[in-house]
């Protein structure tokens, strides 16, 4: 495979000047070893699930940071939770940029140590999958939706030529089930690939915890903190409602959706595309798909956009939204390769009940070919 450079690398390198700590977390095998080595050359690099470095950082952590005091990546440092407050105290003194380079795919454990110690003192980043401009960058972007949907992506995939279904069902055994077990005392894992299943089955869809919850046989405690999990382990994302009450009847219920759409395939059984086209799921993977890429090119442009989709008892719906100044920039969603005047019709409604504060009006599709209408931006899904 071509080395595909990651759009995130530019600003991380541009605050490794500003400040004394960085934090980079994101999913097992989304690259960030390989990133972070090509970024910081001179760098040393020190993991953590190596379990003699992690016996030494966890016993001896002042020994630890003696052998390793300066220009240092530690990888998977959630694993050495008390190396934080001592990394405080070297960088208050120090006062030197770019001091450490700080990674973990937990995001729960990384958040809540540098929380409590890095406060302050860290710039934190967040690496997802490829983005579609990193895929077309290596060439690896498929022709169809529904073989981007498929393979995923994931840079294992294409840089050591992995089969997608190969690659998945061992991401769910190696790393899925792996960190929940660590986060969480699951004694009956079945019971958690069943959630995990039941989530994927209500993609794009409004999350009712309770009835997963009655399915799969467990608690709805226990399914909040599953799906926390998952959502800590970037598996996982809720997208939530927007709120400002346009209509009294808004719903305020979020909506869950997965990272990658490879994974999510996966779980649904889906292994090609003639099942893939024939699932009454397609349109939500799509939907998955869209926004999903737009959450990485939000992380990895580090634009710091907050997105939420709207909905009202009636079923009028917006699939995504964001805040532009003083108006909302509003799209719509639609897997079909036909355009027709319907699909309009959200964008509308929703221009119409919030006084004309829509500002942009765009439908993404499954087709090719951009439009520049009078009232909307129309995109193929590969040119979001």
């Amino acid at each position: 495979m071509t080395f595909v450079a990651r759009h995130i690398e530019a600003v991380i390198r541009q605050h490794t000047e500003k400040y004394p700590v960085l934090a980079i977390t994101g999913p097992r095998q989304s690259g960030k070893t390989t990133m972070l080595k090509n970024i910081f050359e001179d760098y040393r690099y020190v993991s953590l699930e190596n379990p003699d470095n992690r016996a030494f950082a966890t016993d001896d952590p002042l020994g630890f940071l003696r052998e390793y005091p300066e220009h240092i990546i530690f990888d998977e440092v959630q694993q050495a939770p008390g190396l934080f407050s001592y990394i405080q105290t070297i960088v208050d003194e120090s006062r030197q940029m770019g001091q450490f380079i700080l990674s973990g795919s937990q995001n729960f454990q990384l958040l809540n140590n540098i929380t409590q110690s890095l406060a302050g003192r860290v710039a934190l980043f967040k690496l997802l999958p490829f983005d579609f401009a990193e895929m077309r960058s290596g060439n690896l972007l498929a022709e169809t939706f529904p073989e981007a949907c498929l393979n995923g992506f994931y840079p294992a995939i294409y840089d050591r030529g992995i089969e997608p279904t190969t690659f998945y069902a061992n991401y769910i055994q190696t790393y899925v089930e792996r960190d929940v077990t660590e986060l969480a005392n699951i004694r009956d894992l079945r019971q958690f690939r069943t959630f995990l299943s039941l989530c994927a089955a209500r993609v794009g869809q409004l999350m009712n915890l309770s009835s997963i919850a009655n399915e799969c046989g467990i608690t709805q405690p226990t399914a909040k903190a599953w799906l926390s999990i998952l959502e800590s382990s970037y598996i996982t994302f809720q997208l939530q409602p927007f709120y400002r009450n346009f209509s009294k009847r808004v719903v305020k219920t979020p909506k869950i959706y997965f990272y990658d759409t490879g994974l999510l395939c996966h779980l649904l059984g889906i292994r090609n595309t003639t099942t893939f086209n024939e699932n009454q799921l397609r349109g939500n993977i799509f939907e998955n798909l869209i926004i999903a890429e737009i959450y990485k090119q939000n992380e990895h442009k580090y634009l710091h956009q907050d997105y939420w989709f709207w909905r009202d008892s009636n079923g009028h719906e917006v699939d995504l939204l964001t805040q532009n100044g003083n108006l909302y920039d509003i799209f719509e969603i639609k897997s079909t390769q036909t355009i027709m005047t319907e699909h309009f019709a959200g964008l509308n409604y929703f221009n119409e009940i919030s006084e004309n504060n829509a500002g942009e009006k765009t439908l993404i599709y499954g087709g090719s070919t951009n439009q520049s209408r009078t009232q909307y931006t129309v995109k193929g899904w590969k040119n979001i």
